[in-house]
């Protein structure tokens, strides 16, 4: 499965895309304008997906990859 097929998927299932969730992660403090938030690992960003959103660990992994700035 392609990187964007990842990003639909995840759009499809919770019906946010990528980027409004790296903004809900901005939001939250797991991520800023560089990637990850100092001190944040994946790790909290996947927990608050599988936990809020009933996302699988590799398409919560695609969205911490976004965040990391990975676009294909």
């Amino acid at each position: 499965m392609s990187f964007q097929a990842y990003l639909d998927n995840v759009e499809a299932k919770t019906g946010k895309s990528a980027e409004a969730l790296r903004a809900m992660a901005v939001e939250r403090g797991l991520a800023d304008a560089d990637g990850l938030a100092a001190g944040v690992k994946a790790g909290a960003v996947v927990d608050w997906l599988k936990q809020d959103f009933d996302l699988g660990h590799g398409h919560a992994m695609s969205i911490v990859a976004f965040i990391k700035g990975k676009r294909e």
